[in-house]
């Protein structure tokens, strides 16, 4: 019986952290070019076909901070960021109305549908997002990103003066969104502060960076 209980307690100690782990995009192909913000998701998640409680149930989909229903959910298939020690989940928002958004429910098919807003405030536009959370955690780069993303910029255009170069940063405080672009403080691994514009998202909708939220 010792035995039993010995190996239940390492499974589960493996397989815990792993269900727990943190959700956040990696890549730049992490980030659909159709969305438009997040969505922080309710609990009780009710996917319609069309923004109208008429209209037909996709699914339904409860969470926890370590549980997801029906059987087959997986969190990095619903969210594009999950934190589970915040019982956090966001998810892509591709289109919004004043009581509906329509989200992204499977990242690995691009499959959407309506989501009725339980709380206005919790749908947030890109820029939103990165002003809250970019400016609170910080930014980290995209694997993918395209070199240029590096480039720190005099003001937010192309062709203003070049700043520097960041090579291994350390840290990349965010202080605001100007469209496309953020003013940034960077301090690389020579410890020398730089503070100038870079590219977070490229014309085309593709993210370089994404806010460090921990």
């Amino acid at each position: 019986m010792k035995k039993f209980i010995t190996t239940l307690i390492l499974f589960l100690g493996i397989i815990l952290p792993v269900n727990a782990a943190n959700i956040m995009p990696v890549t730049t192909e992490s980030n659909d070019i159709r969305t438009i913000g997040l969505y922080q998701a309710p609990k009780s998640i009710t996917l319609y076909k069309s923004p109208d409680e008429n209209s037909d149930i996709i699914n339904s989909i409860k969470w926890s901070a370590y549980d997801i229903f029906p059987n087959g959910v997986k969190f990095n298939e619903v969210f594009v960021i999950y934190v589970p020690s915040k019982e956090l989940g966001y998810m892509a928002v591709t289109d919004e109305t004043d009581d509906w958004v329509e989200v992204i429910y499977n990242n690995r098919t691009g499959e959407t549908a309506w989501i009725k807003k339980d709380d206005p405030y919790k749908f947030m536009t890109w820029i939103y997002f990165y002003n809250t959370y970019g400016r609170k955690y910080g930014l980290y780069l995209l694997k993918g990103a395209p070199d240029s993303a590096k480039n720190i910029m005099s003001a937010p255009d192309e062709s203003s003066q070049f700043i520097a170069e960041m090579n291994m940063p350390t840290k990349i405080k965010l202080n605001v969104i100007r469209g496309n672009w953020a003013l940034v403080s960077v301090l690389d691994l020579d410890r020398t502060p730089k503070t100038g514009y870079i590219r977070w998202r490229g014309e085309d909708g593709i993210h370089y960076f994404f806010p460090d939220i921990k």
